[in-house]
C-alpha cells in the first residue's frame, strides 16, 4: 500500500531535478563568458565579390576561395567544455581585442584593415599584369599598440600618424626624427587619421626599457600609402574584416582580368599581402584550414612558416602550399596540371 505514493514522489523529484538541470544548461548556454570563441566557416568563392571595369568572372570549373573565421563571445557552457564544436578555439577577450579597444572599435579596425587589404591586393595584381599603379606616402600607419605604454587606450591599429607637434609625418622614419633627443616624460601631440576624420592625442613618452633615456609611446609602425589604380576595382567582402584575404583577392583580380590562375582547380588562399607582394602570416589558421577542407577545395595556399606548419596539422589530406610572396603563389599554381 505504501509503494505507489513512493513512486509518485520519486517521479516528481526526478522531474524537478530534470527541470533544474535543464534550466542550468540553458543558462550556461545563454549567458556569455569573458572568452572569445573562434569557429571554422567554409571557404567562399572570391569571383562573385569582385567587380572590375572590363573584367569578367571565369568559368573553367575551378575558382579562388577565401577563408574567414566565425568569431563571437563564448557561452559559459562552451567555456566549461572547451568549445563544444569541432575546430573551436577559446581565447580571453584581451587576446583578441587590443588594449583599451571595445568590440565596436575592433570591428571598425577590422573593416579598415579589409579595405586596405583590398586596395593593396588590387595594386599587386595590376602591377603583375604590367599596369601602372601610383602610390603616395601618406603617413605612419600604426600596425600594433604595446600594452602598458602611453598609446594604449588612446591610439589603435589602422590609425595613421600624420603630424607630431604640428610637424608633417609622411613616412615612419619621420616619427623617429621628430621624437629623437626628447627624453622620457616629454609631452607630444599626435594627430592621426582615423577613418574619414582626424583625432589629436597628447601623450607623455615613456622609457623604452627601464633606465633608458629614449622616450617612446609604444606603437608599431609601417608605411601608409594612398593607392591610385588605373581602373576601377570593387571588392565586396560581405562584412568580413581583417587583412588575411589579401592573397585570395589578388589572385581573384587576376582571374577576373582573364589570367587562368587556378587552371581549373578550386584553390583556397589566405595571407596578408604587402605592396611589394610579400605574403604575411595570419591568425585563425586552424579554423581556416578546416573551412578550406569543408569547401572541398583542391589545395590551400598559406603563408610559409608557422602558418604552414599548423595548417598541416588540420589538413587531413588537403594539399597545403606554403608561399612567401605573390609571385611564388603564381608559380606554385602554374605547376598544377590543368584540368578539363
Amino acid at each position: 500500500m505504501l509503494r505507489a505514493p513512493w513512486k509518485v514522489i520519486t517521479a516528481g523529484r526526478l522531474l524537478a531535478a530534470g527541470l533544474v538541470l535543464f534550466a542550468v544548461v540553458v543558462t550556461l548556454w545563454v549567458v556569455p563568458s569573458h572568452d572569445i570563441i573562434l569557429l571554422p566557416d567554409p571557404a567562399h568563392p572570391v569571383a562573385p565579390l569582385i567587380n572590375i571595369a572590363g573584367g569578367h568572372n571565369p568559368h573553367n570549373g575551378g575558382g579562388i576561395y577565401f577563408v574567414d573565421v566565425q568569431e563571437r563571445k563564448a557561452s559559459l557552457l562552451e567555456k566549461l567544455f572547451g568549445g563544444l564544436h569541432d575546430g573551436a578555439s577559446l581565447y580571453p577577450t584581451a587576446e583578441i581585442l587590443g588594449p583599451g579597444v571595445t568590440p565596436a572599435e575592433q570591428a571598425s579596425i577590422n573593416a579598415q584593415e579589409m579595405r586596405t587589404s583590398q586596395n593593396v591586393a588590387a595594386a599587386v595584381a595590376l602591377r603583375t599584369l604590367g599596369r601602372k599603379v601610383t602610390t603616395i606616402a601618406a603617413g605612419a600607419l600604426i600596425s600594433g599598440v604595446e600594452p602598458g605604454f602611453p598609446a594604449a587606450g588612446h591610439l589603435q591599429p589602422t590609425d595613421v600618424i600624420i603630424s607630431i607637434d604640428g610637424k608633417r609625418i609622411r613616412v615612419p622614419a619621420d616619427v623617429s626624427k621628430v621624437m629623437a633627443g626628447k627624453p622620457p616624460g616629454t609631452l607630444l601631440s599626435f594627430t592621426v587619421q582615423r577613418g574619414h576624420g582626424t583625432k589629436t592625442v597628447a601623450l607623455h613618452t615613456k622609457p623604452d626599457v627601464a633606465g633608458s633615456h629614449r622616450g617612446i609611446i609604444g606603437v608599431l609602425l609601417t608605411q601608409a600609402v594612398n593607392i591610385r589604380l588605373p581602373l576601377r576595382v570593387s571588392i565586396d567582402a560581405n562584412g568580413v574584416g581583417g587583412p588575411s584575404a589579401g592573397l585570395a583577392f589578388a589572385l581573384g583580380v587576376l582571374e577576373e582580368l582573364g589570367r587562368n590562375v587556378d587552371r581549373g582547380h578550386k584553390i583556397a588562399a589566405t595571407g596578408e599581402i604587402a605592396l611589394n607582394g610579400n605574403v604575411g602570416e595570419i591568425g585563425g589558421i586552424k579554423q581556416k584550414t578546416i573551412g578550406a577542407r569543408e569547401a572541398g577545395v583542391d589545395a590551400f595556399l598559406v603563408p610559409a612558416g608557422d602558418n604552414a606548419r599548423d595548417a598541416r596539422k588540420y589538413a587531413h589530406g588537403l594539399r597545403i602550399i606554403p608561399v612567401k610572396s605573390f609571385q611564388q603563389a603564381l608559380h606554385a599554381l602554374a605547376t598544377l596540371p590543368a584540368t578539363g
